[in-house]
């Protein structure tokens, strides 16, 4: 009864249950789900319940809440951007909304990985949360399930050399977005019925950042908002704004980007980050009023690709294709530097009961078991198409997107 409790309380204004994947990597930011449902070999072929074509383009990740897959796009002329739903079951289109957009940041630049519409939805039971970029500015959009728009708020310039990214979250009653670009950093938190400024704070502005906050629950009970980027980690009371604790990042040549999100491994939170040229930083932090670095890694760690967490271990993928399985309080590795068949990775790995789903941006697919004993590969297979974005869980079924397609994988 008290996982059940601690459950509901992390939820956010309604209950969610094991079948929705409501935000970036799911429940809690954690990238895991159970496993029923999931073929433990499957292929396109042989296990996708359906596969649709999904117009224009984009590299955000799909979400499920109450049989429904709500997933962003840009028109592939990139006039307008899209907010669409599909009933999980079918792969039917319920309804597709849509905001103005341009393409501005053809001319002004964006990186060859990313997309001008790269940001994932978030849902509360009550609402759709989304970040558009129109090429320049960003804006936050809520919308009914039923695709009624509800409130928009202009956020302003988004400056960042790569183009935009970040991905809002919603908990007990408000929308956080991580406002991190160059030059200018803030987390703001807006009434998820209203839209109107909850509360704002500032952060040390360094290289812009896409990370995803998450819900840590503090020793008495209460939530916390955890926050990184560049600055470093800091814990926010979520009503409030707040200020519980910070730890500062020190880099030892040059700051470096957050793009995924932080990870919570029992009372620790591991953050990376990382550059094009190959800098990294993965770290260990004991969280809370008196926070400690607990390890630092700087090589053959990931930068894009978030890692998923089992019991006390953290495992993960390097973007060129290394796994590596960390002790998450002392960051000793059981066992490393084990390589699947990839060329690049961007997608966040996936954790179904003990299996991790690793999918490059070739769409190709390895499996392996989540175990510090030894590095176990499983099976793998191809989607035959590119993989940017991370699949969501639900239901028993895996959605998966490729750069043209929704697959849905699952027992038939």
């Amino acid at each position: 009864m008290k996982t059940l409790c601690l459950i509901l309380v992390l939820s956010g204004i309604t209950v969610l249950t094991g079948a929705d994947w409501a935000r970036f990597r799911g429940p809690n930011g954690s990238g895991t789900a159970d496993a029923t449902g999931i073929p433990l070999k499957w292929t396109v072929k042989k296990n996708a319940l359906w596969n649709v074509e999904v117009p224009g383009s984009g590299n955000g990740s799909p979400i499920v809440y109450g049989g429904k897959v709500f997933l962003q796009a840009s028109s592939d002329d990139a006039t307008t951007r899209l907010l669409l739903c599909y009933d999980a079951k079918t792969g039917n289109l319920d309804w597709s909304e849509s905001v103005p957009g341009h393409n501005a940041a053809q001319k002004g630049g964006i990186h060859k990985k990313n997309t001008l519409a790269s940001s994932t939805p978030a849902c509360d039971g009550e609402r759709v949360y989304c970040i558009f970029w129109d090429g320049t500015n960003i804006s936050l959009h809520a919308y009914s399930l039923t695709g009624k728009p509800v409130w928009h708020k202009a956020l302003g310039e988004f400056k960042c050399e790569h183009g935009a990214g970040s991905s809002p979250m919603v908990f007990a009653g408000k929308v956080y977005v991580n406002y991190d670009q160059n030059g200018a950093a803030e987390i703001d938190a807006f009434d998820a019925k209203s839209g109107d400024l909850a509360w704002r704070k500032k952060r040390k502005p360094f290289r812009a950042c896409f990370s995803t906050p998450y819900i840590r629950e503090l020793p008495d009970g209460r939530p916390e908002l955890v926050v990184d980027s560049t600055a470093g980690l800091t814990g926010y009371d979520p009503a409030t704004g707040d200020e519980n604790w910070t730890w500062d990042w020190k880099f030892p040549v040059k700051p470096l980007r957050t793009v995924g999100g932080p990870i919570p491994v029992g009372d620790v939170v591991v953050a990376i980050s990382g550059d094009g040229d190959g800098s990294r930083s993965a770290v260990g932090v004991s969280a809370g009023p008196n926070p400690k670095l607990l390890w630092e890694k700087t090589k053959k760690s990931p930068y894009v690709p978030m890692p998923v967490a089992k019991g006390d271990y953290l495992y993960w993928v390097h973007d060129a294709g290394l796994v590596s399985c960390v002790e998450a309080k002392t960051g000793r590795e059981p066992w490393s530097d084990e390589r699947i068949n990839v060329k690049s990775i961007s997608a966040s790995l996936i954790l179904t009961g003990d299996r991790i789903t690793a999918i490059s941006e070739e769409g190709k697919v390895n499996v392996f078991r989540a175990t510090p004993k030894e590095f176990e590969p499983l099976w793998e297979t191809s989607l035959g198409e590119t993989v940017f974005a991370t699949p969501a869980v639900a239901d028993g079924k895996m959605f998966i997107r490729t750069a043209r397609h929704l697959i849905c994988i699952g027992t038939k």
